[in-house]
């Protein structure tokens, strides 16, 4: 008696749950139940492999006969893929609760490739621009100072000739 005693659990709430080992899956809390699907984090993904599969089910059932080939085949078509999606998770979602429209890894890395593409020729512009503006602001700088030196003033300065004596120049 006592050993029953200690295998009997208390729930989150305090109340005293059943012996360990005979509650049935109704009876458990969604708290305590683990999730025994494949975890995928593709729907496509997990499209793509069934469409694989489809032919090695195709194959089973070359050994049928004609008679019941055809409906027997879409039969255990429909149950193989029915199962696989019971069984399967995308990203903790049921199969039908999950959206189509992720993305799968082959896509992710094509857009990480292009993403480095595009870093690399960003950087070697980065590179190579300013030396090519750096030839034409020298370019410009020489010009204007030639302009400069060909600059010659307008108006012609006379000579002014300072007189000594300006008192005596008036009088004379």
């Amino acid at each position: 008696m006592e050993r029953a005693l200690r295998s009997v659990a208390r729930s989150p709430s305090g109340d005293v749950g059943r012996v360990a080992g005979t509650e049935d899956r109704a009876s458990v809390p969604a708290t305590y139940r683990k999730d025994f699907r494949v975890r995928c984090t593709s729907k496509r993904a997990v499209t793509e492999m069934l469409e694989l599969c489809s032919s090695f089910v195709q194959k089973l059932g070359d050994a049928l006969p004609e008679e019941i080939r055809e409906p027997a085949l879409r039969d255990a078509q429909w149950t193989f893929e029915s199962a696989v999606q019971e069984n399967v998770s995308i990203n903790g979602q049921a199969w039908q609760e999950a959206s189509d429209d992720c993305f799968m890894d082959s896509d992710i890395k094509v857009l990480e490739d292009q993403f480095d593409e595009i870093i690399v020729d960003l950087a070697t512009k980065r590179k190579q621009y300013p030396r090519k503006i750096l030839e034409y602001v020298i370019k410009i700088i020489k010009a204007q100072q030639e302009i400069l030196k060909q600059y010659h003033p307008v108006v012609h300065l006379l000579d002014l000739k300072y007189d000594p004596d300006p008192v005596l120049t008036c009088i004379n």
